[in-house]
């Protein structure tokens, strides 16, 4: 056993690194398709039960929230990760980042600096982001 130790310890490596490779992918994914409003795209990167947070503290379904990009209410011009932090769990991933987000929401344009909390799972071979929490920074 001791023999197979170091190649264990290499492919659990190798995985936690695919794995975070593969959610800053994901995350990619998630901030071109929102920022083109491209609904088709997000309905594959949601999970049906996806918990979607604002820092506003209005917390929106699925299906609320894409109603509202697709309305225009919630548009966003850009979005900047500044730093981001990724922990994976075998078929689960939490990234944690600092972002600063500008767009248009119903109380009008915003400019935020924030921090942003993302839970991911993999189901059927693909990641679904299942939670979306932001809070302002100062």
């Amino acid at each position: 056993m001791k023999l197979f130790a170091p190649f264990l310890i290499l492919a659990l490596t190798l995985s936690a690194a695919t794995g975070e490779d593969e959610i800053k992918s994901a995350e990619k994914a998630w901030i071109a398709a929102v920022k083109s409003r491209n609904v088709a795209e997000l309905e594959k990167l949601f999970t049906p039960e996806l918990i979607y947070g604002h820092a506003s503290g209005a917390i929106e379904t699925k299906q609320k929230y894409l109603d509202r990009l697709k309305s225009g209410k919630q548009r966003y011009d850009s979005m900047e990760i500044e730093s981001m932090k990724i922990v994976m769990y075998g078929t689960t991933a939490v990234a944690h980042c600092v972002a600063r987000f500008t767009g248009v929401n119903d109380s009008g344009p915003f400019n935020d600096h924030l921090m942003l909390l993302h839970t991911w799972v993999k189901q059927k071979g693909a990641w679904q982001l299942a939670a979306h929490q932001t809070a302002k920074l100062p």
